[in-house]
C-alpha cells in the first residue's frame, strides 16, 4: 500500500506549498502528526474495476464518494490525545483509485474505437463528471496540514494567475470541407452551401485550411497554442486519418510558421498508434521538430499499451484523456498528473495533461447536441471548479470549427468561453509551458 500514499501525496505536493518534512502516517500510528485511516479493502490486491459500493459524506456542501470506507458517521479531521490530526476517512485509497485509472485498466468495457466509455464509468453511474472529486479529497489533506502545523497552506498559482488554460488544436481536416460540410447541405437542398465550398476547393482556397485564422484568434487573446498535427494520411481500418499529407511543402510551412511564432507543436498519434509503438515513433519522426508531447487521433488512448508506449518514446506528456461523450474531469482531478504504469506497479514518468472539453462533445448527435445558448450554461460550473482548485483547464477546438463549417456558431462559442476565462484572469499556456509549472 505505501506506493498508493507515494503516487497520491506526489502529486498533493505539486498543488500546494507545504511545510516540509512532512509527517503523514497511512495508519494510526499513535504519533504522526497526520494520521490517515487505512482502508481494510482487499480490493487492491484483485482485479475488480470497480468498488462494489460507495458512501457519500458532504464537504463543504458538497457531497464527495467514498469508495473505501463503510460508514460515514466520524467528522472528517479530529485529534488524537497528543494533539495529532486525524483523518478519519481513507482518502488515500479512493484519490488513487481516481487518479491511477484503475476502472479503466480493468475494466472490459470498450466502444467502437477501443475506447473506455463513459457510461461505463464511476463517474457516469454516479453523476460526478464535473466534480474533481481528488481536488477536494486534496482540500481535506490541506485542512489537516494547516491543523497540524499551526499555519496556513496556500494554493500555488500559474504565472501569479489564478488559474491556468491550454488552447490545444487537433489537425485532422484541412482539405475536405467541400466534401464533410458540402455534401451534407447538399443532401439538405442547400445546393448554394455546396457549391461555395467546391468552388474553394477549386480555387486552392479550401474552407478549412485556416491554420492562419487559428492562428490570429490566439493572438487576439495573447496566448499561445498548441497543435497536434495527425501525420498519418491513410485510413485504419476503414477510420479515417487526415486528410493532408504531413510531408507536402505547404503544411510544413504552417508548422513552421507556427512554431516561430511561439505555439507548440505536437504529435496527434493516429488510429491504432495507443497500442503500436513503432507506428508512433514513425509518425512522430515525421514532423522532423523536437516533440515532447501526443494527444490520440479520436482520444484513443489504450488503457494496456499507451502508458507503457509513451514512456518507451521519451515523451514527456499525453493529453488524450477525456471523455468523448461529456465535458469534465475522466480522472476526477483538475490539474496535470502522472500516469500510472500498472504492468510496473509504480508511477510512470509521463504527465497527463487532462482534456475537459471538446468542441465536438458539444453538438456531435451520439453526444450532448447543446443549442449554442446552452453550452456557457452547461460548463460554467466545471470552470468555477477548475478556478476554485487552481487547476488547468484544457480546450480541444478543431481547425474547422472557427470556419463557418463547422460546429454551428463554433467561432462565436470560442470566442465566449475564451472571454470568461479572461475575464476570470486566466493564465494562457502552451501544454509543455503549463507541465513545466508542475514537473
Amino acid at each position: 500500500m505505501q506506493i498508493l500514499l507515494d503516487y497520491v501525496l506526489f502529486h498533493f505536493k505539486r498543488v500546494y506549498h507545504l511545510p516540509e518534512p512532512l509527517e503523514f502516517s497511512y495508519g494510526f500510528d499513535g504519533f504522526s502528526r497526520i494520521q490517515i485511516k487505512k482502508t481494510n479493502s482487499n480490493f487492491f490486491e484483485k482485479t475488480e474495476p470497480q468498488p462494489k459500493h460507495i458512501l457519500w459524506k458532504d464537504w463543504q456542501d458538497k457531497p464527495l464518494p467514498l469508495f473505501f470506507d463503510d460508514k460515514t458517521t466520524q467528522e472528517w479531521l479530529t485529534q488524537d490525545e497528543q494533539g495529532n490530526t486525524i483523518i478519519s476517512y481513507d482518502l488515500i485509497a479512493s484519490s488513487f483509485y481516481l487518479l491511477s485509472g484503475w476502472q479503466e485498466y480493468y475494466g472490459k468495457e470498450r466502444d467502437q474505437f477501443d475506447r473506455f466509455p463513459y457510461q461505463a464509468s464511476v463517474q457516469s453511474i454516479y453523476s460526478f463528471v464535473t466534480t474533481p472529486v481528488v481536488n477536494y479529497y486534496f482540500d481535506i489533506l490541506r485542512e489537516a496540514v494547516q491543523a497540524a502545523y499551526g499555519q496556513e497552506v496556500k494554493i500555488k498559482n500559474w504565472n501569479g494567475k489564478p488559474f491556468a488554460t491550454c488552447l490545444t488544436h487537433d489537425i485532422d481536416y484541412i482539405q475536405s470541407a467541400w466534401k464533410v460540410a458540402g455534401k451534407p447541405a447538399l443532401l439538405k437542398g442547400s445546393l448554394p452551401i455546396f457549391l461555395k465550398l467546391l468552388w474553394k476547393k477549386l480555387r486552392g482556397k479550401e474552407a478549412w485550411f485556416n491554420i492562419s485564422e487559428v492562428a490570429k484568434e490566439l493572438e487576439k487573446l495573447n496566448a499561445k497554442g498548441t497543435f497536434y498535427f495527425l501525420p498519418e494520411h491513410a485510413s485504419h481500418h476503414g477510420h479515417p486519418n487526415s486528410d493532408y499529407k504531413i510531408e507536402d511543402a505547404y503544411i510544413q510551412q504552417e508548422i513552421e510558421k507556427l512554431a516561430a511564432a511561439g505555439h507548440e507543436i505536437a504529435v496527434h498519434g493516429s488510429h491504432g498508434t495507443g497500442a503500436n509503438k513503432e507506428k508512433l515513433k514513425a509518425e512522430i519522426q515525421k514532423l522532423e521538430l523536437p516533440i515532447s508531447g501526443n494527444r490520440f487521433h479520436y482520444l484513443r488512448f489504450d488503457p494496456a499499451h499507451s502508458t507503457a508506449i509513451l514512456e518507451e518514446l521519451n515523451l514527456h506528456y499525453d493529453s488524450s484523456l477525456g471523455f468523448s461523450e461529456h465535458f469534465g474531469f475522466r480522472n476526477s482531478y483538475c490539474q496535470p498528473f502522472k500516469l500510472f504504469h500498472f504492468q510496473d506497479r509504480r508511477m510512470s514518468s509521463v504527465w497527463q495533461l487532462p482534456l475537459n472539453l471538446m468542441d465536438i462533445t458539444l453538438h456531435h448527435p451520439r453526444y450532448l447536441q447543446l443549442k449554442p445558448s446552452e453550452v456557457m450554461p452547461a460548463i460554467t460550473p466545471m470552470l468555477e471548479e477548475i478556478i476554485r482548485f487552481s487547476g488547468v483547464f484544457t480546450l480541444l477546438w478543431h481547425n474547422e470549427n472557427f470556419s463557418t463549417y463547422g460546429l454551428p456558431n463554433g467561432l462565436t462559442l470560442f470566442q465566449e468561453i475564451t472571454a470568461f476565462l479572461q475575464k476570470q484572469q486566466t493564465a494562457f499556456l502552451t501544454a509543455s509551458e503549463a507541465l513545466d509549472q508542475v514537473s
